[in-house]
């Protein structure tokens, strides 16, 4: 049953997480993940127990979403290409070749770079709604804020952006909330469940109080610990390659298929709780 839940939590996240960088959880990386899962139940075997007509089900589903929304996966993919090339013209991130003296863009060459491939980017379909919502809000936002956009090319160790600060103000903003009470942030939680708090004097006293913890209540914790750190790690696999990662999904799947019992395992086909829409 758990891969059967990591499989429903997977096409469940690909469907409603939010968008929290441009053209990526939201839209175009979504509907990426739900093809790595159709792909991983089409390389299932012959789905003929009881409870494998579930998953039969569940891949009819998954297809039918990536039929409908194929036209607009193509205009996210072509959206992100434009924001590829618009960074691409503002050298940003600067490359190392772009940090040589002599390789160094100028405001004139970015100045010229931008217009041209605003000029150049003419989307016409109807179903071109991300590329020309896109391309709009560049031209607006480089006629209104272009020159200011360009001092960073002409004054030395100006930064392209204000990452950075940003970052400073964040840690600072951190640590202000440890030293007052106040709720912690996402780093501390990330590690909530495996704080422990020791009072020594010395290293062998702190040695002492470790050693009291017997060997079997440590493994029994330690278990649990890794049980609750399984949905975390098989998302995080998901998110960096989501190919690989259906693809051990579905190695498991098979490997453990024989060894289930399929009127145990069975899952009702008409349970709303495992419906996905």
């Amino acid at each position: 049953m758990q891969l059967e839940s990591q499989l429903r939590a997977a096409i469940r996240e690909a469907v409603n997480r939010g968008s929290r960088k441009p053209f990526l959880w939201g839209g175009l990386k979504g509907y990426e993940q739900l093809e790595s899962i159709a792909q991983a139940l089409e390389d299932l075997p012959t789905l003929r127990l009881t409870h494998d007509k579930y998953l039969d089900w569940l891949r009819s589903r998954v297809e039918r979403v990536l039929a409908k929304n194929h036209p607009l996966a193509e205009d996210l993919k072509q959206a992100y290409q434009l924001l590829l090339a618009v960074a691409r013209g503002l050298h940003y991130p600067p490359t190392h070749s772009d940090r040589a003296a002599d390789h160094k863009p100028t405001r004139q060459t970015v100045a010229d770079a931008i217009p041209r491939l605003i000029q150049e980017t003419q989307p016409t379909g109807l179903l071109q709604h991300a590329q020309r919502r896109l391309l709009g809000e560049l031209k607006r936002r480089w006629e209104l804020f272009g020159e200011e956009l360009l001092y960073c090319y002409e004054i030395p160790g100006l930064p392209q952006d204000n990452l950075k600060l940003e970052s400073l103000f964040g840690r600072l903003r951190r640590h202000q909330r440890r030293i007052s009470g106040r709720p912690s942030t996402r780093e501390l939680q990330a590690f909530g469940q495996a704080q422990v708090l020791f009072t020594a004097s010395s290293f062998p006293a702190l040695l002492e109080q470790i050693q009291r913890v017997p060997p079997e209540r440590y493994a029994f914790h330690r278990q649990r610990l890794a049980e609750a750190e399984q949905p975390r790690q098989f998302f995080h696999r998901l998110h960096q390659d989501p190919d690989k990662a259906l693809s051990a999904w579905s190695q498991a799947y098979r490997d453990c298929r024989g060894q289930r019992d399929p009127l145990k395992d069975s899952i009702p086909l008409n349970d709303p709780a495992h419906h996905t829409n």
